[in-house]
């Protein structure tokens, strides 16, 4: 019982912070990555993206996050998703981030937006402020950390399965060392 009181407190704390992403512009948030040396190059070769202006994600043991974006293909919005993760091990804390991820080609956007998309548990994010960690990742995405847009430091990054997956940390602080895996959903617009 007490497990599940803690589930349900970090479930709730994901979905307070995922409101902060209705505050959050797409735009704004897009601005933030374009800004990064690390991602502009995504910007001018993808073939299309996904937007997460705010993912909330807390843990005690057990986890969660979610947070709600938009995907776009040649810089018009086709369909909005969402993401959730549950997440088990060890792990403390509470955190906002921003994540965006590239679609190299069709081939990976028609992946993503097949419905549901399921990231694994092994792979990661690059992470583009200094002292960053990222957990949030892909199957596809390119393993990798950087050591910030203000060092001039920043690790090679590359598509990896025709994705990679961009993180910007807004506040808070979590340690984590779980095993679990990001779901993502799509809905289209109606045309």
């Amino acid at each position: 019982m007490r497990i599940l009181k803690l589930f349900l407190a970090v479930v709730f704390m994901a979905a307070c912070f995922s409101d902060a992403a209705f505050a959050d512009s797409y735009s704004k948030t897009i601005s933030v990555f374009q800004k990064s040396e690390a991602v502009q190059p995504f910007f001018k070769n993808c073939y299309g993206y996904a937007v997460f202006p705010t993912i909330g994600k807390g843990g005690i043991g057990l986890g969660g996050a979610y947070g709600e974006g938009k995907v776009y293909k040649a810089g018009k919005v086709t369909g909005t998703t969402s993401l959730a993760k549950l997440s088990l091990g060890f792990q403390l804390g509470g955190q906002a981030y921003s994540q965006m991820i590239f679609f190299q080609d069709q081939r990976a956007y028609d992946e993503f937006t097949s419905g549901n998309f399921e990231f694994d548990a092994t792979a990661s994010a690059v992470a583009i402020t200094a002292g960053v960690q990222g957990s949030a990742g892909s199957e596809g995405a390119s393993a990798g950390a950087s050591a910030g847009p203000a060092t001039g430091a920043q690790a090679k990054t590359s598509y990896r399965k025709g994705m990679i997956v961009f993180i910007h940390a807004k506040g808070g602080l979590m340690y984590e060392a779980s095993i679990g895996g990001q779901k993502y959903s799509f809905k289209a617009n109606e045309q």
